[in-house]
């Protein structure tokens, strides 16, 4: 019997491949791929663009301004969508690629799938070298696509049509898996991509995919379970896979059968409300009063769907030497963590099966107690840390501000700079699932971008919600232009602009480790023989946003209010100080590399100070 085919080109069969692949959220059948973000050159327009224009229907393309931040808006819409969606992004070869590197550093680091189409050089190297090629004179095969392979899942570069009947499925796989999951990348040679071949008809057809549960080992369950019911100072890390997982009622449920006390990773925040009366607060080097003051006494730690990176285990300080930690997550290589007991297996799966192991299992009452106790005093300083009136403008004041008018429902975006410890430190969730803190990479400029591709998930369900945006000066002026992308697409954001003069922050560090200020802000860099003041607020009208600076918080509050009203992205700008109204409390130690010899006794003193704290680090073995 012969079998049906269709002659397409290999761009062609790419796109039409795309289009059938389906997966159920929520009980919804939906496209995986909710479109693209593209930016065409010639190593994508010819071949790639003209199978995507025949597709516009199915696959609606966002043309993007710049291709890091398309990939910063593809993971944002991915982090919505809880893994379960996809978008994909094209780029040119050569520095169009390339400027794709951050972006899917920043998703690999974060777990966060996206496909990049990736323009390549030809395959039959007749006209080499050519333009944007980067030539490797040792390795005819070697150039810039390569450099992703260190930042992606999987990674493929196509040199026959045929190869994409293996190479997609085995990319979309690598995307849906909980414990492999993160960045695709095809490299797509110029040549090839307009090469056709007779296609196998069944290749097309529409594919449903599910995202795997994994259960875990009965054993390691048992051994979990007896571990935990020994604890007379039990805690429970809520992190990231938690939401991926869906298993917030199952850590509620478990936490509250046994009353044990909650905290939150960064990557983990709003997995609960603020007012749950078992949530302790965020953990950290950027966390609570509260949190830390639990995780430095707790015996037992069950740590769930978290990498349990520096900024959560303070440089692994935030725990004693002999505390105990259960470790649940779907990929085995967190699970094993820092002489973990690990249960590696899906969340939503293992805390159910945990929570009937140990059923006859109480915590004690006086645990819980100084737990909800330490959580009460957290509260009290962050309603101070907040609050405004004779004090400086601070990133607190403005959170506070916001928290208090925004929808339960709207959605916070926030990265990197001093906003992610503010916004961890601060804000208190009023809906679970709606505060989004890049941390994984810290990534400057994600920002913007990272709140257009979320505005676009958001905006699939025709929600009145809003997306929220906390950005610095410093990260506006590294990425801004999808303020402009969201107009042209009438995807609304709000913007705050929170200028401080420079990257104060780091400014910060800087000076609480003895070194005077130096080329962070930019009044302080001897360089700088034009000190001009940007005007965010004309800048952000030029794209087209409607924007306003206030003066101070009590001006936020109607500006706010505006913003809300708005049809349009609107940017609100707000100077802030750079030396006060920080967050001074909640903070664990954190590693940083000190000079242990310095002309400055500033600095030998922080040295010394801050080595005082290494006898308190757990080791790794």
């Amino acid at each position: 019997m012969t079998q049906e085919t269709v002659r397409l080109t290999m761009a062609q069969a790419i796109v039409r491949w795309m289009a059938n692949q389906y997966i159920v959220k929520e009980g919804e059948e939906l496209r995986l791929f909710g479109g693209g973000f593209g930016i065409f050159g010639h190593g994508n327009v010819t071949c790639l663009g003209e199978a995507l224009y025949n597709h516009s229907d199915e696959l609606p393309l966002y043309r993007g301004q710049n291709e890091q931040s398309m990939g910063f808006a593809a993971a944002a819409y991915a982090k919505y969508h809880l893994r379960q969606r996809v978008m994909f992004c094209t780029a040119s070869a050569g520095p169009g690629t390339s400027n794709l590197l951050t972006a899917s550093a920043l998703a690999h680091a974060n777990r966060l799938p996206m496909l990049l189409l990736c323009g390549d050089t030809y395959v039959t190297r007749l006209p080499d070298p050519v333009l944007q090629q980067m030539e490797h004179f040792q390795d005819p095969t070697l150039g810039v696509n390569d450099a992703f392979k260190a930042v992606t899942r999987y990674w493929d570069r196509i040199t026959h049509p045929a190869q994409i009947i293996q190479s997609l499925p085995n990319a979309v796989a690598t995307m849906l898996d909980p414990a492999d999951c993160g960045p695709a990348f095809l490299g797509l040679p110029q040549d090839v991509q307009g090469w056709s071949y007779d296609y196998p008809s069944v290749f097309f057809e529409k594919k449903i995919h599910r995202i795997r549960r994994s259960t875990p080992d009965s054993r390691e369950i048992e051994d979990a379970a007896a571990l935990l019911q020994t604890a007379e100072r039990p805690m429970i890390i809520a992190g990231g896979g938690v939401q991926y997982s869906g298993a917030v009622a199952e850590l509620l449920a478990l936490a509250e059968a046994h009353q044990i006390p909650i905290v939150e990773t960064i990557a983990g925040r709003a997995n609960l409300e603020s007012t749950h009366s078992l949530n302790t607060g965020p953990l950290g080097v950027t966390g609570s009063n509260s949190a830390n003051a639990i995780a430095e006494q707790a015996d037992v730690i069950v740590a769930v769907g978290t990498r349990l990176q520096d900024f959560t285990t303070g440089s692994w300080t935030a725990f004693a030497h002999d505390a105990h930690i259960i470790s649940i997550n779907v990929g085995r290589h967190d699970a094993g963590k820092h002489r973990s007991l690990p249960v590696v297996g899906d969340a939503k799966l293992s805390l159910a099966l945990l929570a009937d192991a140990i059923e006859e299992y109480k915590c004690p009452i006086e645990w819980t107690a100084f737990a909800m106790a330490e959580r009460s005093k957290w509260n009290n300083y962050v309603a101070v840390n907040v609050s405004y009136g004779n004090r400086p403008n601070s990133y607190a004041q403005a959170i506070g501000v916001v928290n208090s008018l925004c929808d339960p429902a709207d959605r916070v975006v926030a990265a990197a700079g001093g906003l992610p410890a503010e916004v961890t430190a601060n804000w208190r969730t009023l809906k679970a699932g709606t505060v989004d803190v890049e941390f994984g990479f810290s990534c400057m400029g994600y920002e913007i971008a990272g709140g257009w591709g979320a505005r676009i998930a958001q905006s699939e369900k025709e929600s009145s919600q809003d997306t929220i945006v906390f950005t610095g000066d410093g990260s506006y002026l590294m990425l801004n232009s999808d303020v402009y992308s969201s107009v042209l697409s009438d995807k609304k954001l709000i913007v705050l602009v929170l200028d401080n003069g420079g990257f104060a922050v780091i400014n910060k560090l800087q000076n609480n480790t003895g070194n005077e200020s130096y080329n962070n802000l930019i009044a302080d860099n001897p360089t700088v023989k034009n000190p001009v003041t940007v005007d965010f607020e004309a800048h952000a009208r030029s794209m087209g946003a409607t924007s306003e600076t206030v003066a101070n918080a009590g001006e936020l509050v109607a500006a706010f209010k505006r913003a809300k009203a708005s049809d349009t992205t609107y940017v609100i700008v707000m100077k802030v100080d750079a030396y006060e109204g920080w967050t001074t409390e909640g903070h664990t130690w954190w590693e940083v590399g000190t000079p242990e010899v310095s002309d400055s006794e500033k600095v030998r003193q922080a040295h010394e100070d801050w080595e005082s704290s290494r006898p308190k680090q757990r080791k790794g073995v």
